[in-house]
Order: C-alpha cells, then structure tokens, then sequence
C-alpha cells in the first residue's frame, strides 16, 4: 500500500496536476489540515530534481498564504472556528500561553517554529488570536517556511540518487519515521507551552 502511493507521487510530479495538488497540500497545512507538504514534496524532487526549487517555491508561496488564512482564522474566526481547529489537534488549553508567549518571544516563535515538525497551523492561527503583527507574521512566514521547504530541495538535489535508493529500499521505516516526527511535533507543541 506505501509503495503504491509513493508510485502515485512519483507519477504526479510528472502530470500537469503535479503544481496544483502540491499548492494545494501546502495552502491547507497550514491553516487546517493534518499532513504536511514534505509527503508530496520530497517524492517529487527525488522524481525530478531539475523542478526541485520551482517545487520548493510552490510549497513556500502556497505554505504563506494558507498562513494568512490560518492567521484569519484566529483573528476574526477564533470563537468559532479557531478554536475548534486548535481543539481538534489537542492545544485548546495552550492557547493562553502561546498568546502570552507572543507577546514577549512573537518572531522567534514564527521563525522557529515555522522550520520545525511542530504543526505551522498551530502558529498561524495562535498569531492571528494574539493579534500579532500581520505584515511581521507574512516577513516571517516567507522566511521560514521558505528555508524550510528550500533546504529540502536543495538537499535532495544534491543528494538525490543516493536519498531516492534510500526511501526506496526502506519506504516502511522512511514513513514510520516521518509519521513519529508529525507526532512528535504535535507532542512538542502541546507541551512546550
């Protein structure tokens, strides 16, 4: 079943629906959904590492603006949708803090957080609801979710051929492995505050 869908990826990245379906992963992880961009991602620089930096530029554009709508979200929508979106991933009582953690720690927590397994949704939503700068928190944004996504295509073009055997040869532990850091960052985030 992991190899089939990993096929499927590797398939995509050479489809015309290749850009829009990674645009779009990227948009809704971070404001609302579970799965982060890296699943499609890292298949599709390993499938064609010529494209990896327009894949990169893709995830880092739609990565931002899915952040102002999960900055939205927790500016205007907190009551209703917010708080649902930050309960339903288990950190309805950390949002006080993460506020007042803002208040001293706001662009560091964007910046580092923005690079980490720790949900970015988590971020976006929490800067809108402390009412953080928004031209600050969209800087930052692009700052570090373009690291981010950046440092992996310009790591699996360099490193390629030799990553690409590796997943392959060991595609269960691969998402094992991606899988617990997901957790983990889930785990990190509702703890750290």
């Amino acid at each position: 079943m992991l190899r089939d869908l990993y096929n499927k990826i590797i398939k995509l990245s050479e489809s015309k629906q290749a850009l829009p379906t990674l645009a779009a992963v990227s948009f809704a992880e971070s404001s609302f959904f579970p799965i982060p961009p890296d699943v499609i991602l890292v298949p599709m620089c390993l499938a064609q590492p010529q494209k990896a930096r327009l894949f990169a530029l893709v995830c880092t554009i739609a990565s931002v603006i899915g952040g102002i709508l999960g900055y939205f979200i927790g500016a205007f929508l907190y009551d209703t949708v917010g708080h649902w979106l930050i309960s339903l991933y288990g950190y309805g009582d950390s949002v006080e803090a993460f506020r007042a953690a803002y208040a001293e720690w706001g662009s560091w927590i964007i910046l580092i957080k923005g690079m980490t397994p720790i949900p970015y949704k988590i971020v976006t939503i929490a800067s809108g609801f402390a009412g953080y700068d928004f031209f600050t928190f969209v800087l930052l944004s692009l700052i570090t979710r373009g690291m981010r996504f950046f440092l992996v295509a310009e790591l699996l073009r360099y490193f390629g051929e030799p990553v690409r055997e590796f997943i392959e040869k060991r595609l269960t532990l691969v998402l094992t492995s991606f899988l617990v850091a997901i957790v983990g960052g889930f785990f990190i985030a509702k703890y750290a505050f």
